[in-house]
């Protein structure tokens, strides 16, 4: 499908400054487009390079003007681009059916217009929804659900009971539904606590490559709406994350720890057990939550602390080196003194 800087404009509720007609065929940054190409630019800087370079439409908001390249002039360039390139880069449209090397249970209920890739195991009682796809490996347990617009990639694995939503992509490797790290000590030996719970992934949910979302050991564990989780994330048994929450890679979330909506948790941060992590708090990178965190609130460090405090400490840890050669001094001039000084 052909587009303009005309239609392109009108699909993401901008303004053109320019020539309507200008054909677009992709999207790249400043310093890699060529010609049919469009670009963003947020500041100065980001324009005068756009603007140097060859792409043939930038997005911008403000007053920025080009004597050689075409404006389309949005409220926001990057929600503005991740719309573009929507419409310039779509889907691959999936072709309804099952692959003849998948396995389908009688009793599963698939859509017609799902699409079920080689390899794939669909079990007894799970029901597949309208324009769901399973890309290949698939393994969906007994009397999983998958709502509409589901998109599994490769080798991801549903244990029995999940629940998934609706526009929900689950990333290559992700295991969901596995059981839940539960044990208790007797008679010297670790004995298993079966968990019997299910994991509940509600709409508009992402989760990356290689993640393990564990079911609960009683009742579920829960994904909120809109929730983005990025690659090597591990969500124990009974965690319950809230809408509109950003997960980034290689978080850890210990049992049963509730999360508030719009929260932030910073790449390789762990986060104890049976906390209470309020609404809209940010969890700054490498950080170790041991305790609930009211609503509102930035922590950073191990242990985590008001993020303002964080710093403090850490400006006073990088002068400790010079303390320590002052002590040292103030000793030895004590020392110096004598007995009785």
């Amino acid at each position: 499908m052909s587009h303009t800087t005309a239609s392109i404009a009108k699909e993401i509720g901008g303004e053109v400054v320019g020539d309507p007609s200008v054909a677009l065929t992709g999207f790249a940054s400043a310093e890699r487009a060529g010609p049919g190409d469009l670009t963003f630019a947020e500041k100065d800087s980001y324009f005068a390079a756009a603007d140097a370079g060859a792409a043939s439409a930038i997005l911008v908001s403000g007053a920025f003007t080009s004597a050689t390249k075409v404006i389309i002039r949005v409220a926001n360039p990057r929600v503005a681009a991740a719309r573009a390139l929507e419409i310039l880069y779509p889907p691959e449209r999936a072709e309804a059916g099952v692959h003849p090397g998948a396995t389908l249970d009688p009793t599963a209920r698939v859509d017609a217009s799902a699409q079920i890739g080689p390899g794939c195991v669909v079990g007894p009682g799970a029901r597949i929804g309208a324009r769901c796809v399973l890309m290949g490996g698939n393994h969906v347990g007994r009397d999983c659900t998958l709502g509409e617009d589901v998109r599994l990639f490769p080798n991801v694995v549903l244990y029995p009971r999940t629940q998934v939503g609706n526009r929900v992509s689950i990333h290559a490797g992700t295991v969901i539904g596995s059981d839940g790290y539960g044990y208790v000590f007797s008679q010297g030996r670790h004995v298993k606590i079966p968990q019997v719970g299910n994991v509940v992934i509600h709409d508009d949910v992402e989760i990356g490559a290689n993640s393990a979302i564990d079911r609960g050991a009683l009742g579920p564990t829960v994904i909120g709406a809109g929730t983005k989780i990025d690659n090597l994330v591990h969500v124990a048994h009974n965690v319950q994350i809230g809408r509109h929450c950003l997960i980034m890679g290689q978080v850890g979330f210990a049992g049963s720890t509730q999360l508030g909506d719009y929260g932030v948790i910073a790449s390789q941060s762990g986060i104890a057990g049976h906390l209470k992590i309020g609404r809209q708090v940010t969890v700054g990178g490498k950080s170790g939550v041991m305790r609930d965190i009211a609503d509102g609130e930035t922590v950073l460090g191990l242990p985590a602390v008001p993020d303002k405090q964080a710093k403090r400490q850490w400006v006073a840890i990088q002068r400790l080196p010079d303390i320590i050669v002052r002590v040292r001094e103030l000793e030895k001039k004590v020392a110096d003194l004598g007995p009785g000084a």
